[in-house]
Formats: C-alpha cells, sequence, structure tokens
C-alpha cells in the first residue's frame, strides 16, 4: 500500500475560528498539559488492560465453557491495573487478570471463583450510580455512532471524588478502519456517586479513517471549541490505542482558545505546542 504525506482537518464549526483567545503564561501551559498527558497514560493503561484481559477471557475455555454471560470491571491497586471478570446479579469474581509494566501481556491471571473485595464492591456500586445518572438525557450521551463501536466506561477515584470517562472505540464488528475519536466525556461525582459536573470534549464523534483512497495517512488533526482548549486524556488514549494498528506516529489538535497547535507523539509520549505563526 502506498503510504503519503495526508493531513486530515476536521473544523467541528468554521465560527469558532474567529473565537476570542485566552492567555496562558507557557509555564502554565506545561503544567496543564503534563498532567493530560498522566491522565491520558492512565486512561490507556486501563482500556487496553481490559481490552487484552478480554480477548483472553473470551478464547479461555474455563471461564466461557461454565459461564455463558459475563462482565469486566478495571481497577487501579497499588499502581497495578487489575481486570476482574465476573459472573452474576451479586458479582462474584471467577477470573482475575493483573498488569504492572506491560500492557499487552497481563504479569498475573488468576482463575478461580471468589467474592469480591470491599473495595471492588465499593468501584462497582459508585459506578453502577454513574451510568443510572448519564442514561439521563439532559447529558446528551448518544449510543449510534457508528455500527461495530462501543462505549468504554473508565472509573478513576480521585482525593474526594471520582472521574468517570466514557470513550468510544471499535470492535470486531467494526464496519470500517477508523480511529474513534470524539464523543467522550468526562463526569466528576462525589463519595456517594452523585454527578457534580461534567465536560463534553468534542462537540460530536470524530472517525479518523487511517486509510483513504488507498492511502495510508501519516497525519491527522482537528480542532478543538474554546470550551475544549487543550488536547484531551481521551484524545491522548484514543490515539495510543489506534496509531500502532495504522503506522501513525503524530496527531495534531488546534485550540482555537489559545491559537496554537498541540502534537502528540505517541513513541515519544510527549506534547508539543506549536505557535499559529
Amino acid at each position: 500500500m502506498k503510504k503519503v504525506l495526508l493531513v486530515v482537518s476536521l473544523f467541528l464549526f468554521s465560527s469558532i475560528l474567529f473565537a476570542q483567545k485566552i492567555k496562558i503564561s507557557e509555564n502554565e501551559l506545561k503544567t496543564q498539559l503534563d498532567a493530560v498527558l498522566k491522565e491520558g497514560n492512565l486512561l490507556y493503561k486501563y482500556v487496553q488492560a481490559s481490552l487484552v484481559a478480554v480477548d483472553s477471557a473470551l478464547v479461555n475455555p474455563i471461564i466461557n465453557k461454565p459461564y455463558s454471560f459475563w462482565s469486566y470491571f478495571p481497577y487501579e491497586d497499588s499502581e497495578k491495573i487489575k481486570i476482574i471478570i465476573f459472573v452474576g446479579n451479586t458479582p462474584t469474581c471467577i477470573a482475575e487478570y493483573t498488569f504492572e509494566d506491560d500492557f499487552t501481556k497481563p504479569k498475573s491471571v488468576i482463575i478461580e471463583r471468589r467474592e469480591l473485595t470491599t473495595k471492588e464492591k465499593t468501584l462497582m456500586d459508585i459506578r453502577d450510580k454513574i451510568v443510572a445518572q448519564i442514561r439521563k438525557p439532559k447529558y446528551g450521551l448518544t449510543f449510534d455512532w457508528c455500527f461495530g463501536c462501543t462505549m468504554e466506561f473508565i472509573l478513576i477515584p480521585d482525593i474526594d471524588s471520582y472521574k468517570f470517562y466514557c470513550i468510544i472505540r471499535t470492535t470486531e464488528h467494526s464496519e470500517e478502519d477508523i480511529i474513534p475519536f470524539g464523543n467522550d466525556y468526562l463526569f466528576i461525582a462525589n463519595k456517594k456517586g452523585k454527578i457534580k459536573r461534567w465536560y463534553n470534549f468534542h462537540s460530536e464523534f470524530i472517525p479518523w479513517h487511517p486509510i483513504v483512497d488507498g492511502n495510508r495517512v501519516t497525519e491527522v488533526s482537528h480542532s478543538h471549541l474554546t470550551t475544549t482548549p487543550l488536547v484531551t486524556a481521551t484524545d491522548i488514549c484514543t490515539f495510543k490505542l489506534y496509531a500502532p494498528l495504522y503506522d501513525i506516529d503524530e496527531f495534531f489538535v488546534y485550540s482555537t482558545a489559545l491559537g496554537k497547535y498541540m502534537k502528540y507523539n505517541w513513541k515519544k509520549n510527549e506534547i508539543l505546542v506549536i505557535s499559529e505563526d
């Protein structure tokens, strides 16, 4: 397949090009981007570990033969990511996958039936409470992006709250090769699981096509509304998941609020700021 340099820019609304710019010092911008990068890397670990664990569980006869229906839940435990496979309305763990440094394969796998720990019960209860709330029309979540896509839910405990991310990903049933950006959300809930504020990072679903007219895309970009001035943790996570599959090293986000481009390179795992001038 011929490989060409092709930049795909997806501007959500032409009017945002004339939006008023905001000012931020270089030090503050770096601090905020460092935080975004750290959060994006953590999201990637959650989602990548989940995908590997689920794929492994699907082909494991010890799990699939006796249990026709099961689900999974990822969480962080002592700087490790654990994926538990569970069954039942009163959940029971039937397998546990632990990831530490390499998120392409688990460090350990325990396949045995056990009760959930107190931590697991608490986190899953919070997740269920948040999921019940985000289905309300006022949040505007849509689930009709494209055939073969699904939404990944990631719950991350914070100091005095919970962060709940919603990220689109493709499945083996996807109709075409895409990198599924957009339609991503962050909900902030209190310790009881009640949503206090929320953010919709992109105004719509943005399917990036890594192959156009038989040619492989090598660079892609999209713009952000003024309400989302920086590249997001969900952008970082999504690109890290899909870029290696399509041999794309970096992508660009244009910030209409800052009048700058932000370039993320997944191999270097760094964000560079490029002025518009």
